[in-house]
């Protein structure tokens, strides 16, 4: 995973330092709710401009419901952090996150990502 990391941070984000903490659902919730009010774990929370976190519990649910590995997730999850980094929003931009994450996802051989789920 740190791998990856490197390559997309290098690749999207000019190869700054970003940081990942993957942890549990209990630590993902209790971010959510510090940082966003939102009393509930999710996938992945990014803290620009350099530091993400992601749910391993989250991930491997998503991973058997999709029918892919949970690697392939991290990394799904990962490259949307990235992105949220690199000053992009999904709730509020025109389709912009959306299709590069579905392009990069693509380059990267990457399952479906996390806006074409929610569409």
């Amino acid at each position: 995973m740190r791998y990856f990391l490197v390559e997309i941070v290098t690749r999207l984000a000019r190869g700054r330092a970003v940081s990942c903490l993957i942890t549990t659902d209990a630590e993902l919730r209790r971010l959510n709710r510090q940082f966003r009010g939102k009393n509930y774990a999710t996938d992945v929370l990014s803290f620009p401009p350099d530091e993400m976190a992601i749910s391993l519990d989250r991930a491997a649910e998503q991973a058997k419901e999709l029918g892919h590995s949970v690697d392939d997730e991290l990394r799904i999850l990962m490259l949307h952090g990235v992105l949220h980094l690199c000053g992009m929003d999904h709730e509020t931009d025109s389709g912009q996150m959306r299709r590069t994450e579905t392009r990069w996802r693509k380059k990267l051989g990457l399952p479906a990502g996390l806006i074409e789920r929610a569409q």
